[in-house]
């Protein structure tokens, strides 16, 4: 397992002021009196990006058919929990039926959030041994263990590009069977995967997992441009994987997707719409992402579109919304019925 943590072996306690005045020039000294060796600065030496070669799509994506397989109008529920006021993301439970997972962003409590599609409160999972940095998705799909059904949280936004690698949080779901709710539980133990992009840092906030290969996929969040990557399974838990570069896709800052549990279907959505993929069967999702995707019902009521999932019973999905900026609205959970 990754293991995060500072060490700060070059601070050498110095007593007398005077000492640390006349060595001023060699070390800065902080308020406390404390001596502090100065980093090396980086800044003029940092590497340019690494170019590398997407595959690019070739259709139009401003003319794209209208998928009718979905109900137009969303049925919508407020949250019970008014306190969610950042919502990123959203994941739909394999073992307990009818749980959705939702969680809030950057700078939030290391906590995921249960809830149904009716809004109400079903309880919290505590991630104890980490924190939140920019939590911006979640999924659910298999991993190590065969027959078992796992939460992967995505710690993975990064606006400003500076981060050299992201973090997936991996945890078995915990199997509510029997319990009172709301629940709350802690998480002490998960698999941090520390995953590099080939081409630098840069911001993300789309997290899926192919339930068939257990890869993982992180879409980056750019103006008019949607970078996807993969993380073949099995991923390292002991050092960091570099990715590897799937589809170029012109979407504008994408927020959001979910691959269906029978792994035929994917969703990819922004603010503003969402596109909807569905593959023959035996389709690789590098394949399939290289075709045009159909337009999905979106009903423009959420003041910032954050999540998205499908149903776990196949029967529609689900979106959620950021409501912090937005003064006025409320958070909510949004589905739309497959015909």
């Amino acid at each position: 397992m990754t293991t995060l943590f500072n060490k700060n072996s070059n601070v050498f306690n110095i007593k007398n002021g005077l000492l640390c005045f006349f060595i001023l020039t060699v070390f800065s000294c902080n308020k406390s009196g404390n001596t502090v060796i100065p980093q090396k600065d980086t800044t003029a030496s940092k590497p340019p990006p690494v170019q590398v070669n997407f595959p690019k799509t070739t259709y139009n994506p401003i003319n794209l058919d209208t998928t009718k397989l979905f109900n137009t109008i969303p049925v919508v529920h407020d949250l019970a929990r008014t306190d969610l006021s950042e919502i990123s993301g959203a994941a739909a439970s394999r073992t307990n039926p009818g749980i959705l997972y939702i969680h809030n962003d950057s700078g939030n409590s290391n906590q995921v959030y249960l809830t149904n599609g009716n809004g109400d409160n079903k309880g919290t999972l505590t991630l104890i041994p980490v924190g939140n940095r920019d939590w911006e998705d979640i999924a659910v799909g298999p991993g190590p263990v065969p027959g078992k059904n796992y939460i992967y949280v995505g710690d993975i936004g990064d606006n400003n590009s500076k981060y050299p690698s992201v973090l997936i949080y991996r945890f078995p779901e915990p199997d509510l069977t029997g319990k009172a709710l709301p629940v709350s539980l802690n998480i002490d133990s998960l698999d941090i995967i520390e995953l590099k992009y080939p081409d630098g840092p840069r911001n993300a906030e789309t997290l899926m997992v192919d339930p068939l290969t257990k890869d993982i996929y992180i879409v980056s969040k750019e103006s008019n441009l949607a970078k996807v990557y993969v993380a073949l399974y099995p991923q390292s838990i002991k050092s960091a994987t570099v990715m590897t570069p799937v589809v170029q896709l012109y979407m504008n800052k994408a927020t959001a997707g979910d691959i269906s549990p029978d792994g035929s279907e994917i969703l990819l959505r922004s603010n503003e719409l969402i596109w909807y993929w569905k593959f023959p069967a035996g389709t690789y999702i590098s394949t399939g992402l290289l075709t045009a995707p159909q337009v999905a019902p979106y009903a423009n009521n959420e003041p910032q579109g954050e999540g998205i999932c499908f149903a776990a019973d196949d029967s529609g999905y689900y979106t959620d919304t950021e409501i912090r900026d937005h003064p006025g609205h409320l958070a909510t959970i949004s589905f739309y019925k497959r015909k």
